[in-house]
């Protein structure tokens, strides 16, 4: 199987649907439930085979769709037509960042793997810091600002060992549960600081109208 890279760039990759014969290959692929060859996608968006073959390989250089040899059609030069599928891997974009599908997974295993005697909130921030010690773990103690960045943060520098953090990932969910997202947010970073060796700065929750709920403080 050939397989089109999963999208590290969101923007990139729905760039490439700025094109409108591509958007039309992508959701007939999407929508076939079968392999697609070069020539069925060309019949069906009205092109030709050698436009459509095109096409359909920046879909997959981009990430979108994935492709093999292996179908049933006209065979070319000895080898099984090349086919095009749904890539496995999900696009979306939103700006500013948000993590929310980090957040359903926190949720989600918080209420599956609550202890006895332990709240929903406790199991949520037990959860929450156990995750960013594992991020931790991986990273180590790399540059804090291109994890936080990573992650949809958005920090800046803001004198006096202050980083604010001035994007939310899980807005607007965090203003509907200040007190478990606010929380969970706080228990997350603090798991993460800990665990790739920044014991010098701390995580704290500090009120903003703005910004994120938490902060980071260093040397304070």
């Amino acid at each position: 199987m050939t397989t089109g890279p999963a999208p590290s760039d969101p923007i990139a990759a729905l760039a490439v649907l700025g094109d409108e014969s591509r958007r039309r290959l992508l959701d007939f692929v999407r929508r076939a439930r079968h392999p697609v060859t070069r020539e069925e996608a060309s019949a069906a968006v009205g092109i030709s085979r050698k436009l459509a073959a095109f096409h359909l390989d920046k879909l997959v250089a981009s990430g979108l769709l994935q492709a093999r040899h292996g179908g049933h059609g006209p065979r070319r030069v000895g080898r099984a037509p090349k086919v095009y599928e749904p890539s496995p891997h999900a696009v979306s974009l939103s700006l500013p960042p948000r993590r929310h599908e980090l957040l359903a997974s926190l949720l989600t295993e918080a209420l599956t793997a609550q202890k006895p005697g332990e709240s929903p909130q406790e199991a949520s921030v037990r959860v929450a810091r156990e995750r960013g010690e594992a991020l931790g773990a991986g990273t180590g103690a790399g540059d804090i600002n291109a994890t936080l960045e990573s992650l949809g943060f958005e920090p800046a520098d803001a004198g006096g060992g202050r980083t604010v953090l001035h994007n939310c990932p899980f807005h607007p969910v965090a203003a509907q549960a200040p007190d478990l997202i606010c929380g969970m947010n706080r228990a997350f970073l603090c798991g993460y600081l800990a665990a790739s060796g920044h014991t010098g700065t701390t995580a704290v929750l500090t009120a903003h109208d703005d910004t994120c709920c938490v902060e980071l403080h260093t040397g304070r």
